[in-house]
């Protein structure tokens, strides 16, 4: 490799800093700003008026990064959420806007809460799911804000994964997992009412997802790929179950919808190909979304709005470009730039991402991303197989701290979205089932023997790098195909699939016929899957990188395979991150992180290293 003609190196602390300011959110009269910024070195919430320097902290957690923040409909209050040491066990807090101590709506201990319905429309009251009553189920409470009261709404029936609110702040639709594996549509007339089934949706169409009730509550929208290739947005007839299509897209999944705040109508809907693609549902959205489209060349999101949806916040991206974030008023279609989220970064020329396609071995057709170093021929370089994890998740366009530090550093970074991948409709997320070491695995050897053949991966010098499922897929890689890759990096990534579906979550469990029907359910099945009965067969050397307190990956699955890996006298650093849980949240371990794992691929690959 010829260092001299990489672009200038990228410190560490300023590619994986945390954003200076990020998640905008507008009060609901749209006077003021809430954000989330580092306070101290962790992830604060502040506020400010719009148009005035008064930013000010109202909420700080000085042993971990807050991570959510909403305003509470009054204007005068944020609500936020917070876990203890990365245990997922959320509490959801109150904090006025002069930063006093915050009030901790749900404090039940070991319990986990999460916001279900924080409507402007409501600004004493909000609802939320929580798993007070029993560990393994979310139930729905009711939340008086300013006296704290916290009251047992609906009591889940044991099957329930989803729950929608009506425009009046009750509870009248869910999503049940049922006898047989198949999805159940539940809704009730009123409050109170008996629970009836809308409609019935077979496992192998996919989990529908609820999206709104219309502006009179008479009628459900909902995201599903019934009688469809891909997920659609419908709206269902809560009297006769009538079912009509708002949109669709052929070959691509409806992931967002538009809202309007005050009226409760469809505005937009979008589906992520490439990237991601808007389409107005409304005639007013339609001049909107000319004009967000004119604003930046990369992607938009609609971040926060007010009470009655004008202005709104609008995020924008691009491969190349961190998010920024827009001041945006529908009535005159003029935006102004409120902030930079990673301003640092502004003076350095980062790597584009390019959509890639290529045929699995079986023929079918996959998607990715490549990312080739700026500066050098894009050919034969050293390459890293960057693994999303989920699985049921995508990688996407748009900008990657971890993307772009590997192609500063010199690598080729490819990305693919193997079969088990969400986006590209039911058929193609079904052919991952029970697939974990199977096809899924192949498919990212596909990838790799793709980027070889075409001339950009050096076939010595590859390696494969992902977390979580991500970090599963590092493992069987290296357990199944030895002399495929160089090295790997696995961070909190299963071993044995029979010990992690046996220590899941316990509010998981309604999950646990889904996870059944697309992971497997037999033990010898499982552990034919598992790379920790495999270790034997691994040769190359390992990073392995573990979040000590994590609740779905617990410790136990990387401690396994070290000991394992030691045993039989193979190459494995191990760090264990003792304040963290499924990933690395504290700005501190994650510098600490790409330290080591810059050092590995360096001394394996021969890419860049910061002195």
């Amino acid at each position: 490799m010829t260092s001299d003609a990489l672009s200038p190196l990228i410190p560490r602390s300023a590619i994986f800093a945390d954003p200076e300011m990020a998640y905008a959110q507008l009060s609901p009269n749209g006077n003021m700003l809430a954000y989330l910024a580092p306070v101290e070195g962790k992830v604060g919430v502040w506020v400010r008026t719009i148009g005035q320097e008064n930013d000010r902290v109202v909420a700080r957690d000085a042993l971990r990064p807050i991570p959510w923040a909403q305003w509470q409909g009054d204007g005068q209050h944020v609500l936020y959420l917070q876990d203890s040491r990365g245990d997922e066990n959320y509490h959801l807090f109150r904090v006025g806007l002069l930063g006093h101590e915050p009030m901790d709506l749900t404090p039940v201990p070991g319990a986990r809460a999460l916001p279900l319905a924080i409507d402007f429309r409501y600004p004493d009251e909000g609802l939320i799911t929580m798993n007070a009553r029993t560990p393994s189920l979310m139930d729905v409470h009711r939340v008086n804000f300013a006296t704290g009261s916290n009251l047992l709404d609906i009591e889940n029936p044991g099957d329930v994964q989803l729950w929608l609110a009506d425009n009046m702040l009750q509870v009248r639709a869910a999503v049940a997992q049922i006898a047989g594996g198949n999805f159940a549509i539940r809704v009730r007339d009123v409050a109170g009412s008996e629970w009836r089934v809308l409609d019935e949706i077979a496992f192998a169409d996919g989990r529908p997802r609820l999206v709104a009730f219309s502006p009179d509550n008479r009628f459900l929208y909902a995201i599903t790929a019934k009688n469809a290739n891909a997920d659609r947005l419908v709206q269902y007839e809560l009297s006769s179950g009538a079912v009509a299509t708002r949109f669709e897209d052929p070959a691509y999944d409806v992931v967002k919808v538009y809202i309007e705040p005050d009226t409760r109508e469809i505005g937009a809907a979008a589906v992520l190909r490439d990237r991601l693609v808007w389409t107005p549902l409304s005639d007013s959205w339609a001049l909107s979304l000319k004009s967000f489209e004119a604003l930046d060349a990369g992607e938009f999101s609609i971040a926060s709005g007010t009470k009655n949806g004008d202005p709104l916040i609008l995020q924008c991206q691009s491969d190349t470009s961190p998010e920024k974030y827009f001041l945006y008023s529908r009535e005159t279609c003029h935006a102004t730039l409120l902030f930079h989220c990673r301003p640092n970064l502004l003076i350095y020329t980062l790597a584009a991402m390019k959509p890639i396609t290529f045929s699995a071995g079986d023929g079918l057709r996959l998607s990715g991303y490549l990312t080739l170093p700026v500066g050098l021929e894009p050919q034969g370089l050293p390459t890293v197989l960057y693994v999303h994890g989920g699985p049921w998740h995508r990688d996407r366009w748009g900008f990657d701290p971890v993307v772009q530090w590997l192609a500063n550093r010199g690598y080729a970074v490819l990305q693919v979205n193997f079969r088990g991948s969400t986006g590209y409709g039911k058929a193609f997320l079904n052919a991952g089932n029970r697939e974990w070491a199977g096809a899924m695995r192949t498919d990212l050897l596909d990838a790799r023997d793709w980027a070889i053949k075409a001339g950009y991966a050096d076939p010595a010098r590859c390696a494969i790098f992902g977390m979580s499922y991500g970090g599963y897929a590092t493992l069987t890689a290296l357990a199944w195909t030895p002399d495929a890759f160089r090295c790997g990096i696995d961070v909190v990534g299963p071993s044995d699939l029979t010990t992690f579906l046996a220590s899941i979550p316990p509010y998981w469990e309604p999950m646990r016929k889904l996870l059944e029907e697309r992971v497997g359910d037999e033990d010898a099945f499982l552990k034919s899957q598992s790379p920790l009965y495999r270790v034997s067969s691994i040769s190359a050397p390992l990073l392995i990188a573990q979040g000590a307190n994590d609740p779905r990956v617990k410790k136990r699955e990387s401690d396994q395979i070290v000991q394992a890996l030691r045993e039989n006298g193979r190459e494995v650093e191990y760090l264990i991150y003792e304040n963290e849980g499924h990933g690395l949240a504290h700005q501190e371990n994650l510098q600490h992180f790409a330290e080591v794992a810059e050092s590995f691929l360096a001394r394996h690959l021969g890419g860049r290293a910061e002195p």
